[in-house]
């Protein structure tokens, strides 16, 4: 199960790496998961702070 939460995660940490550092590097792993890292905290964060986000993007709409 985790595997299908993770393999997105970790093609698009791919994708993103590989606009900095050339895949044949060495450390290209390395750049590969700290992307990886920064991507699960956005996707973390987004999912513990889902219901003042959804509050804070609904009262614009209403001001407007």
């Amino acid at each position: 199960m985790v595997n299908l939460l993770l393999r997105p995660i970790m093609f698009l940490a791919a994708a993103i790496a590989g606009w900095f550092v050339a895949e044949d590097a060495v450390n290209f792993d390395v750049i590969q998961m700290v992307v990886a890292l920064f991507l699960i905290t956005i996707v973390v964060a987004i999912a513990a702070f889902w219901e003042t986000l959804s509050d804070w993007f609904t009262s614009k709409k209403l001001k407007n």
